[in-house]
């Protein structure tokens, strides 16, 4: 997961702080909002990831159609990131774990959240 925050800080332009942050959040609603099976192959699939994921997420599963991508949106631009930048934290975590855990189960997780596409 090191690897993949120094990715993100060097290709993003960004610090590795925030870089964790957001990749925090990222997993985080990607556990609260994905399948949990699916999630849970994933988080055992990638040493270390389970570090990443708070059981504090701004999204939830009840947040409706967009709610819950759009609250991540809502955090990561807290964090002081832009849309492009957003966009370039989440293709690299996306990237990052299809590497790591496998392209079709992460295809699984990514397209069963609404909206969660546009962003990768």
């Amino acid at each position: 997961m090191d690897e993949l925050i120094s990715q993100i800080a060097s290709s993003v332009g960004i610090d590795e702080a925030t870089a964790k942050q957001a990749v925090t959040i990222i997993l985080s609603f990607l556990k609260s909002d994905g399948p949990a099976d699916k999630v849970q192959q994933l988080v055992d699939a990638v040493p270390g990831m389970e570090n990443y994921i708070s059981d504090d997420t701004g999204g939830g599963g009840l947040t409706g159609m967009m709610g819950g991508v759009m609250a991540v949106a809502g955090e990561l631009q807290g964090l002081g990131l832009g849309m492009g930048e957003i966009q370039g934290v989440t293709q690299q975590t996306v990237a990052f774990a299809k590497d790591k855990g496998g392209e079709d189960l992460v295809n699984d997780i990514v397209g069963s959240i609404p909206g969660l596409s546009q962003f990768v």
